[in-house]
């Protein structure tokens, strides 16, 4: 059964707070002022489009920065590195994401399937929503990601398998997004992201649950629960900072 929750939802400026994974033991999700910190209990094997230290990689943390909605982004790469060395994370086995949404409005949902533990956690917001597939605007530089994914699967998975798992992870944020009538606003047609998604993926290969995973599509119990995770955690987020706009 999928668990979701907003773990810092209630959280102020600058205060540290912990979220410990139900499905995998020893992953930690730490708000740390200006970042948020998913810190895996052994290395894990990495796939990701994450802005630094993206690709296949080993990790040992990923950490989802916030930064302005005017931040200069020529060199975000530079500033990942500076932040790193401020905090005093190692360079070496890390994936970050930046974003511009606060991240209290983070959204954590979790899942054991009796063959892997999956951890998902997004922060989201929907200001420059985009189709993609048709004719648009372009960015020449980077800018900070707007949805961005942090997925934890404690499991067994192939290489292709891990590719299988982002791309259905990709197809339910998109369902997501249709089902709350969120468009671009370029042609008014239903948005599939933003303009600047980024995403990373962990995965432990421990063989605890002895099931090698091969596929991770939406007709497999990996990649359903995959589906769930990131389409209510999606969701969630956006609902999230919805609300505050309104209550503000």
């Amino acid at each position: 059964m999928t668990e979701l929750s907003m773990p810092f939802e209630a959280a102020v400026k600058e205060e540290t707070s912990t979220y410990h994974s139900k499905v995998w033991a020893g992953l930690q999700l730490h708000l740390r002022g200006d970042h948020l910190e998913l810190k895996f209990p052994t290395e894990a094997e990495g796939l990701s489009s994450a802005v630094y230290g993206g690709g296949m990689v080993s990790l040992k943390r990923a950490v989802n920065l916030f930064v302005s909605r005017d931040y200069e982004c020529s060199d975000p790469v530079r500033d990942m590195e500076n932040k790193l060395h401020e905090w005093g994370y190692p360079l070496e086995g890390c994936a970050g994401l930046m974003t511009a949404v606060p991240l209290i409005h983070a959204a954590v949902a979790e899942e054991d399937t009796g063959s892997a533990g999956i951890f998902c956690c997004v922060t989201a917001a929907a200001g420059n929503a985009a189709r993609a597939g048709v004719e648009r605007n372009v960015l020449a530089v980077y800018r900070p990601g707007t949805i961005n994914m942090m997925l934890g699967i404690d499991g067994w998975l192939t290489p292709a398998a891990m590719v299988n798992a982002m791309m259905t992870a990709v197809e339910a944020k998109a369902a997501a997004l249709a089902d709350l009538g969120i468009t671009d606003p370029e042609n008014g047609l239903v948005a599939t992201g933003t303009t600047t998604d980024a995403m990373v993926l962990g995965v432990s290969q421990s063989r605890r649950y002895r099931a090698e995973h091969v596929y991770a599509g939406t007709a497999t119990d990996l990649g359903g629960a995959i589906g769930r995770l990131v389409y209510s955690a999606v969701t969630a987020s956006l609902h999230s900072v919805q609300a505050r706009k309104y209550n503000s």
